[in-house]
């Protein structure tokens, strides 16, 4: 997978793919995703010891496309760590 780790996209599926999280604001283990919390520490909640949150893109209002279909946030969790370089 060639996505940096992070990045967020909005998918028209009716799943969420491989190596990505919905972005529903919920709660995620530190020690099972070191990496995307080195990158989002506890901005989006958590404690910052066991847990941390990922963004809340839900809204109230669906997001949809031209044609009607309802688009989805994700967040990928499986990707390059980005360097600063």
């Amino acid at each position: 997978m060639d996505t940096l780790l992070g990045s967020l996209l909005l998918v028209p599926y009716n799943f969420v793919p491989h190596g990505f999280l919905a972005c529903n604001g919920q709660l995620l283990q530190i020690m099972q995703y070191q990496a995307l919390f080195a990158l989002l520490g506890t901005q989006f909640g958590g404690d910052g010891k066991t847990t941390f949150g990922l963004p809340n893109l839900t809204g109230d209002k669906a997001v949809t496309d031209a044609n009607g279909v309802k688009l989805t946030w994700v967040i990928c969790s499986e990707g390059i760590f980005p360097s600063r370089d």
